[in-house]
């Protein structure tokens, strides 16, 4: 994913809560636009019907004249024993470096402190240095190397943890 200079610089206010069905469309788009390795609307539906422990957040545009659409972001992540693994976070482009991001991690996070998880983890391209910056704001430290984790381009992922 690359990163290009953000159309705001300041926080936006948006209403953290539970993925619907009824946001898959927008999620996908936003993973579309993002650069992540795709998942597509069955995964997330499948991840959404689960009856595992999913834990899926959108972030709502309060002040709808920002833009046209609805969803800012979203967050996606998994309870796996007392690990929470972050699958996949994105914001839209326009709406980066805005706070969207830190407030669906804090989320999800509390959530995972809530459930009781000891320990959250992610994977990160190694050459995605605003990512990092974020994850390291927010407490967690790089642990370790995938190599050739992601591809389309190939890439290393850095596994970045955080004791909850």
């Amino acid at each position: 994913m690359s990163v290009t200079e953000p159309v705001l610089s300041q926080p936006v206010a948006a209403t953290i809560s539970p993925m619907t069905e009824h946001d898959l469309l927008e999620v996908v788009e936003i993973e579309q636009t993002s650069g992540l390795s795709p998942w597509g609307w069955d995964a997330y539906h499948r991840e959404l019907q689960s009856s595992d422990r999913g834990l899926m957040w959108v972030a709502r545009l309060e002040n709808k004249s920002i833009g046209e659409r609805s969803l800012a972001g979203y967050v996606v992540g998994r309870l796996a024993a007392d690990e929470l693994h972050i699958n996949n976070i994105a914001v839209r482009q326009e709406f980066r470096r805005a706070g969207i991001a830190r407030a669906l991690l804090s989320r999800l996070l509390s959530e995972a402190k809530e459930i009781r998880a000891a320990r959250a983890f992610l994977e990160v391209r190694a050459g995605n240095k605003a990512a990092q910056a974020l994850y390291e704001n927010c407490g967690f430290c790089a642990v370790g190397r995938r190599r050739n984790y992601y591809s389309n381009p190939a890439e290393d992922a850095l596994i970045m943890t955080l004791e909850v």
